[in-house]
Order: structure tokens, then sequence, then C-alpha cells
């Protein structure tokens, strides 16, 4: 499938991580399967499950003024509850008080009601379903997937018919949350238990696009994945096709109430240029609490990204990845004309900004938001070799709190010197 154009320029999108492991504040799904908890603590915070604040049209306001263009909601989780009144068993919130109802269609209806693309998270794997442990990894990656009770037959005996109805309710779940809310996006996850063959992926796969050609799949469809999705930690060298990282903006997915660690707006603003400057999409991870509202620690760094992003929009979107390192330090986007070049200056530029191995004429030096103009002058270079590009450094009514940008308008597309110098 030819990857779905709103993609490339979305920059960021906001990961919901809502559940019933809000209820008590412990790490969703994972709590149960590492032993946390048991089973029937983990499932009983069903019965605390109000969502009794859900407010998704909030949601997508604060979504909105956060800059993201598009969101992910954790439909269902490793730990098999869904989020929405699924025919396909019984472990869903919309068939338990105090819950009781549906919580996905109010949140696709609201994303789409502000522009907002709709995706939603589902996870091949299913903890609690009882035909889920009833086949083995042929090449188990850990040796948790080769011996978890949650995970691979106890005896170790194989059942595939019990597989085969495991993948049929995979499928149907799936179909239902193509077929109700018409994602934009499907975001698995839970691949690293099974083979692709034993997932079926590319029968998952036509199936998907069947009802809807247009779903953006991640790649832990494996093979069928439009894009890549590193996780927690910025690449150092850009990724190959298109790609986003997933990052929380504390340290925990769902809702901790013990976990307070939250990245400042500045060191979300250094990510979120990080990972643009190559080419990437940042999809930021909240946990709400178990009543729906999400912390005022955490709307505050989404509605503080969202102002800087606001300000430095025409650096942000209908940009490319910018320069590779090493002509400037630190991140740079390039406008779709590849005529302006975009310096992110995380510090207070100090005399001047450099800029090394550029080939270009300068025409132009300004600074985005208060369109300051800045003197700038080339010293150096010898035959194919050009100088450094020095520019004035701006006025400290000029420099942004979060990051300094710069606009370098070009005589023509961008070229850049990469040589190692004259001999």
């Amino acid at each position: 499938m030819t990857m779905q154009p709103w993609f490339h320029d979305a920059k960021l999108g906001i990961f919901v991580h809502y559940g019933i492991y809000a209820v008590d504040g412990i790490p969703e799904s994972w709590s149960m399967y590492s032993g946390q908890v048991s089973r029937d603590q983990y499932m009983g915070q069903l019965e605390g499950f109000t969502a009794s604040a859900y407010d998704p049209k909030g949601w997508a306001r604060l979504f909105a003024r956060s800059g993201a263009a598009y969101a992910v909601l954790t439909a269902r989780h490793h730990d098999g509850v869904s989020l929405w009144d699924s025919a396909y068993g019984d472990l869903n919130v919309a068939k338990h008080p105090p819950a009781g109802r549906d919580l996905v269609a109010g949140y696709a209806q609201a994303m789409r009601d502000l522009g907002i693309k709709v995706g939603l998270y589902y996870s091949h794997s299913d903890w609690s379903h009882p035909d889920y442990a009833s086949v083995t990894h042929p090449e188990p990656p850990n040796e948790d997937v080769a011996t978890h009770a949650l995970v691979t037959p106890k005896d170790g005996v194989q059942n595939p018919e019990a597989w085969s109805r495991y993948l049929a309710y995979r499928n149907g779940q799936v179909g239902e949350l193509v077929d109700r809310f018409r994602p934009d996006l499907i975001w698995f996850d839970g691949e690293w238990e099974r083979s692709e063959e034993q997932w079926g992926m590319r029968e998952l796969s036509e199936l998907i696009l069947a009802r809807n050609p247009q779903t953006v799949l991640n790649a832990r469809m494996l093979s069928y994945g439009d894009y890549a999705t590193p996780e927690q930690g910025v690449p150092l060298t850009q990724p190959v096709g298109p790609w986003e990282l997933c990052m929380t903006v504390n340290d925990s997915w769902g809702y901790q109430r013990q976990d307070h660690n939250h990245k400042s707006v500045r060191q979300l603003v250094r990510y979120f240029t990080e990972t643009i400057g190559m080419g990437g999409n940042l999809l930021l991870g909240v946990g709400p609490e178990a009543d729906g509202t999400i912390s005022h620690e955490q709307v505050e760094r989404l509605e503080g990204l969202g102002a800087w992003i606001a300000k430095h929009d025409e650096s942000v979107h209908g940009t490319v990845a910018g320069i590779p390192a090493g002509h400037h330090y630190g991140p740079s986007t390039l406008s779709a004309d590849r005529r302006t070049l975009y310096l992110v200056c995380f510090d207070v530029p100090r005399e001047s900004v450099a800029l090394r191995g550029l080939r270009n004429r300068v025409e132009r030096v300004r600074v985005v938001g208060t369109g300051a103009e800045l003197a700038h002058r080339v010293t150096g270079g010898l035959a194919e070799v050009p100088g450094v590009l020095w520019i004035d450094a701006p006025e400290p009514g000029d420099v942004d709190d979060q990051a300094t940008v710069l606009a370098v308008e070009l005589d023509g597309e961008l070229d850049l010197y990469r040589g190692s110098g004259r001999d």
C-alpha cells in the first residue's frame, strides 16, 4: 500500500493509554504478567473503572491545542479488556459497570469533529483469552516467550484448533474496529510472542485493507506494516522510510499516581524537533486517570508544546528532514521546495550561529516567530570547499524560551558540501 500522505506531515500524535489499570495506578497488563498483582486483583479493577469524567470532546480540544494531527487510543491492551462493546467475548468495559458503555465511539467522533486523524491501539496478544496460550513461537526471542504460562502451553503440547479459535477472535475484534470506527491508523502491539505466519499477518492485513484501503498500519504488523515504530528513545540515525517515535510524557504509559517524573516542555520540544528533523513523527503518550481526566501536569506539557509549535509552525508543517549532523549544532528541517532551511537552537546563541558546508548564497536569515532579520557573512573556504556561514545572534527579545528557530532563505534548492576538505 502507498503510505497515506497525511502521515508524513502529521509531525505530532497523542498516544492515550486508558484502561482499568488506571484504577490502582499499576502498569498496564504487565503488572498481571509479572506477578506484581494477581489476575483476580488486576481484573478487580473493572469494578472501580468509572470513566465518570470521560470527556472525549475535551480530549480532542486539548490534543488540538497541543498541535497534534492524530491520536491513538488503547482499544485493547494485552490484558484483553476492550473499551468497546465487542461481540467477541464479555471482557469489555461496556458490559461491566460502573463504566458500562462503549468508550471508543465517542473518542473517534470527537477527534474527527476537530480534524484529528483517528488511531486505535490493538494488541495481537491477549493474556486473558483461554485459547491464547495454545501454541509456541518456533524461534522464541526470549525465555518468557518460550515459557511464560500466559503465553505458551504449560505442558508444551500445542493445540492448533485452539489457536485457530483465537485468531478468529482476534480477527473478529479487528474487523469490528474497522467497520464501526473506520480508524485512519491501527497501532498494533504484542507481535513478538508469535511468528508472522502464526499470527496470519497477511490475512489480517487483507481483512483490514479490504474494508478500508486507506488504513495505515504500524511496523508491529511485521512485513505488512507501513512505518517503523521506535519506542522511548530518539534514533541516532534516520530510520529508512516513514517512522514515528513513541514516547511518554513521564515514565509511564498508563496512569501511575506516583510517577511525577514529567519531561519539561523544553525537553519535549527537543525530542520533537530532533524527531521531525530526521523526518519522523512524535507520538507522545499520556495516561488518563480512571475517571478519564488527564492530569494538570500532562495538560501543561501538551499545551506548552502546542504553543511552541504554533509559534514556529512554518518550520514544522510542510517541511521534510533537515541536514545531517555536523553542519549545525542542533536539528533542522527543510521547506518542501528545499529553499528554506530551519535551524533549531536549543541554547541561547552567543555572538553567532555557524552553518558549515553550505554552497548556496543566502538571501536572508530571520527569526521564526518574530521576523527579526539577522546579519550574516561567510568566512574562509577554498575551491569546492565552502566557507562557514556566520549568523549574528538574535537579540534577547527574539530568543524563544524553549528553542529558537532561524530561517535561512537560500538562492535555490539546498546544496550541501559533504566532502572531507582539500588535501
